[in-house]
């Protein structure tokens, strides 16, 4: 083998040797706020107060909640006990566990992006469209609340659906009372 051969292998070799350094940042002291705040999302994308969530490398990240819950913007948006999806600068793709109210139809969150920040817009894809907020309504995470405690009390016979149909209806009372008589 001459000199000139042995060279760039020698120099191949040699980089082989360094140690390699990943680009990634460490959110591994972040929460999950911070992190949504740090890919130029707003922080109430999310529901107050959630303390367990795991995010990876390159990007997809779970959230865990202690239950089911809604919070209120312009519609209504419920939360899955788990939340997860692929974080990019400006965007959530492949999200699962958020679903959008319309009207008296619930349709699942797709994924959610911010086009230009300055717009002041931001975009649910719901499937068949893309539903277009404000972006200022999403500056602070919501308190989100449990399904216990989103119904009155004195309404012992309001009765929810699955989330597939996510329909609410109320029971009459005396008609019901009659009827298990």
């Amino acid at each position: 083998m001459s000199i000139m051969t042995m060279v760039p292998l020698l120099l191949y070799l040699s980089f082989l040797s360094f140690p390699v350094f990943s680009t990634a940042k460490d959110f591994s002291s972040s929460s999950i706020y911070e992190i949504l705040r740090a890919h130029g999302l707003p922080m109430g994308l999310l529901p107050k107060g959630v303390k367990d969530f795991d995010i990876d490398e390159s990007g997809r990240f779970q959230v865990h909640l202690d239950q089911a819950c809604n919070a209120k913007f312009e519609s209504q948006l419920h939360y899955d006990r788990n939340v997860s999806g692929t974080l990019s600068y400006g965007q959530i793709a492949a999200l699962s566990g958020v679903s959008a109210q319309e009207l008296f139809l619930w349709f699942p969150v797709k994924g959610i992006r911010v086009d230009i920040p300055s717009s002041g817009l931001i975009y649910f894809d719901v499937g068949v469209v893309f539903k277009q907020f404000s972006l200022s309504l999403f500056e602070t995470p919501l308190d989100c609340m449990t399904l216990m405690t989103l119904l009155d009390p004195t309404q012992l016979g309001t009765v929810f659906k699955s989330q597939s149909g996510m329909l609410r209806y109320e029971l009459d009372r005396e008609d019901f009372a009659r009827d298990v008589v």
